[in-house]
């Protein structure tokens, strides 16, 4: 396995994520669109509404990201566990699949949430996302089978 490096993302790294985050979009059947991703990634960090966990390869090339989004539980038994966050992306580009790149940015993230003594992580995925599905079980995640999650779109 290749020595793969994470860190938190800053503005002065969206250029970095923009090709990574395409991606992750195009993946979703979205239109490949580099502006509206770089403004969408610079909104979100300027005004502190997501986390951005960066990953990079042996040669200092961005290779992966994981995108929080904050949210809150009413359900959970004390205060300070009442923040969860929304592990909303996760990408990892072609070329390093394989590569250990997804566990350490997962261990990163995980890794945070426990120091930062959050209630817990949660996230979705496409039902027909099975290979995910499989890596995240793998990595302890549970499938939640006791809530369903509903949209209404305006």
């Amino acid at each position: 396995m290749n020595a793969v490096s994470v860190k938190w993302a800053k503005l002065s790294d969206v250029e970095c994520v923009v090709p990574l985050f395409d991606g992750y979009r195009q993946f979703y059947q979205k239109p490949s669109d580099l502006a509206l991703s770089a403004r969408i990634l610079t909104v979100r960090l300027q005004n502190n509404q997501s986390r951005v966990a960066l990953a990079f390869d042996e040669q200092g090339e961005a290779c992966g990201f994981a995108q929080l989004y904050p949210m809150f539980s009413s359900l959970a038994m004390s205060l300070e566990a009442t923040q969860v966050w929304l592990l909303n992306d996760l990408f990892v580009k072609p070329s390093a699949r394989g590569l250990g790149v997804g566990k350490t940015l997962l261990d990163f993230v995980q890794n945070w949430a426990a120091d930062e003594k959050l209630g817990y992580l949660m996230l979705e995925t496409a039902k027909t996302n099975v290979v995910a599905q499989k890596f995240y079980e793998a990595q302890g995640w549970r499938r939640d089978n006791d809530f369903y999650t509903y949209y209404y779109v305006l």
